[in-house]
């Protein structure tokens, strides 16, 4: 279980870089600071301490050099600049994560997809993370895998349970059974 308070703290950091993102057209998902809080923590919780610590280090870096890593991360989403970096275990974690999320969109089709978007969003934002945080990201990520662990179905069942849903199984029985009914 991740540090809460630590979590708190890496999330109101993004929350802030997230505001300041400047785009053509405001995102909707920055007129509620709620959802975005819920969809990081959800994002983050299953990383270990030590991941997450070295990635708050990262946002203190960022705002001391005047950088906004969110800014960063939907510019490369959208590719209005190039790289950010160059390390191959972004490709690694990439694969992995992607699979998780390809496993979930088979199991449970009504309530995860598994579109190239996930690719894309992911890798711009561990093109932000320093050395160091991927790293321990990978570390993660590896041991997850080595225990036969899916940490993307363990985020959605996080966030689930945190909804009422009680998991992401529990989500997608009231999606199949609410369609039912509509037919």
């Amino acid at each position: 279980m991740v540090d809460r308070e630590l979590l708190i703290r890496v999330i109101e950091l993004e929350l802030d870089m997230f505001e300041r993102v400047r785009t053509a057209e405001p995102a909707r998902c920055q007129e509620k600071p709620e959802s975005f809080k819920s969809m990081r923590a959800m994002t983050h919780s299953v990383l270990s301490d030590e991941t997450l610590q070295s990635y708050l280090d990262d946002l203190l870096q960022a705002n001391m050099d005047g950088k906004n890593l969110l800014t960063l991360k939907y510019a490369r989403m959208d590719d209005k600049i190039p790289p950010l970096k160059n390390n191959t275990i972004i490709g690694d974690i990439v694969k992995i994560e992607d699979r998780w999320m390809q496993e979930l969109a088979l199991r449970y089709p009504r309530v995860v997809k598994g579109d190239t978007g996930f690719r894309v969003y992911i890798s711009s934002e561990l093109e932000t993370y320093s050395d160091k945080t991927l790293e321990l990201y990978f570390r993660d990520v590896s041991e997850a895998e080595k225990q036969g662990r899916n940490l993307a179905e363990e985020r959605y069942n996080w966030l689930f349970e945190r909804i009422g849903y009680g998991s992401l199984a529990e989500a997608s029985a009231k999606a199949r059974d609410s369609k039912e009914e509509k037919e």
